[in-house]
């Protein structure tokens, strides 16, 4: 376990620094100081052990988006919110902000992605239906909708939406009426 993590570790800090492009198995063997096979014994290929780095990076940040989560009332906010949030984070850590760049090996331009990214989207939600038991009915909708205006909002940033509050006010103009309309409850906006 302890050369899995120190791999990992490796893996977030080679992206930080050199990008996707530049990780590759010897590279990411040398930073955490085992040989290639034990690379290849725990993670297989590189682009298993580049999206466990990255999924395992997102799953620790969940704790710091979460807590800007806790006092949101309405299903439309939690969602906006959590791209907001999002957003922030990405560009706020230097291993995620590799993720804006296009470039050999990032995972966010890998066909298999959104996949991968479904079960963290999940997981960010689930107080969402904990509290709005009303959403549970169309959870699918909403992550597969929250991924791809998330990661919209993260690639394709511009000056209209730079602010938070500009974002905010965005998203909510969209989603609300979308979010509306597949719930019973009037309560979703």
């Amino acid at each position: 376990m302890r050369s899995r993590n120190k791999i990992l570790d490796a893996t977030i800090g080679l992206i930080a620094v050199e990008g996707f492009d530049r990780v590759n198995i010897a590279a990411v063997a040398a930073a955490a100081g085992v040989s290639r096979q034990t690379v290849y014994s725990i993670f297989g290929t590189r682009e298993d052990l580049v999206s466990q780095a990255v999924s395992g990076l997102t799953v620790e940040i969940l704790g710091d988006i979460r807590s800007r989560l806790e006092n949101v009332d309405t299903p439309v906010d939690y969602l906006v919110e959590l791209i907001v949030a999002g957003r922030a984070t990405v560009k706020g850590h230097p291993a995620l902000a590799a993720l804006l760049h296009a470039e050999v090996g990032n995972p966010i331009f890998d066909t298999g992605m959104i996949s991968r990214a479904k079960p963290i989207a999940r997981e960010l939600l689930r107080p969402l239906i904990d509290r709005h038991p009303e959403t549970t009915e169309h959870i699918d909708d909403i992550i597969a909708m929250g991924l791809r205006i998330g990661l919209s909002t993260v690639l394709f940033d511009d000056a209209d939406i730079a602010e938070d509050n500009d974002l905010r006010e965005f998203l909510t103009r969209w989603l609300a009426p979308a979010m509306h309309n597949w719930t019973r409850s009037p309560k979703i906006s």
